[in-house]
């Protein structure tokens, strides 16, 4: 794993030898925690807010939680989602990823 400051990337290389780029306003939507995705039928922030601020978006650290996650911090202070592995790998937003994604939604609707 390897996050970019300056270029606001992250960057996590899979043990199958994939690679995948996380933008930084990627991975900030994709923020998991109870406050941006919401709970107890309340809509999360993220849900909120069609847009983010250069703030919202700037990574300022990652880090590892055990063996099975990352959470990263924000410019504006948020730290408390926690990403899974298994979840980010899901999300790679490569194009043969999403395009596999784009075809197993497809069928699925038939």
């Amino acid at each position: 794993m390897h996050a970019d400051r300056g270029a606001g990337t992250l960057e996590i290389e899979w043990p199958d030898g994939h690679r995948t780029v996380y933008d930084a306003p990627t991975l900030r939507w994709l923020c998991p925690c109870a406050s941006c995705r919401g709970e107890a039928g309340m809509p999360g922030w993220l849900d909120s807010n069609p847009t983010l601020t250069p703030e919202q978006t700037r990574l300022v650290d990652a880090v590892l939680v055990g063996s099975y996650a990352l959470c990263p911090t924000w410019a504006d202070g948020h730290h408390t989602g926690i990403y899974p592995f298994e979840r980010l790998r899901e999300a790679c937003p490569c194009p043969e990823d999403v395009a596999r994604r784009a075809a197993a939604a497809e069928g699925g609707r038939r």
